[in-house]
């Protein structure tokens, strides 16, 4: 599966958060770390999920941007 992540840059360090897993969280101090540290936040929502006998989601979410001038 394939599931859009959102990163924030903040004041001293960035955040990410998946839309399609509400509360699977994480920061970080680099984008790469961040991206490291999403995916292991997804990896443990989803053993939860299935620990806990829930269906896992399918991801929905879109990325794009739009650009203007």
């Amino acid at each position: 599966m394939r599931y859009g992540i959102v990163i924030e840059k903040l004041e001293s360090n960035y955040s990410a958060y998946v839309p399609d897993l509400p509360g699977c969280v994480a920061t970080g101090a680099t984008i790469e770390e961040i991206e490291q540290q999403i995916k292991e936040a997804i990896a443990f929502h989803l053993d939860g999920l299935r620990e806990e006998g829930f269906s896992i989601p399918e991801p929905t979410t879109l990325c794009e941007y739009v650009e203007f001038a």
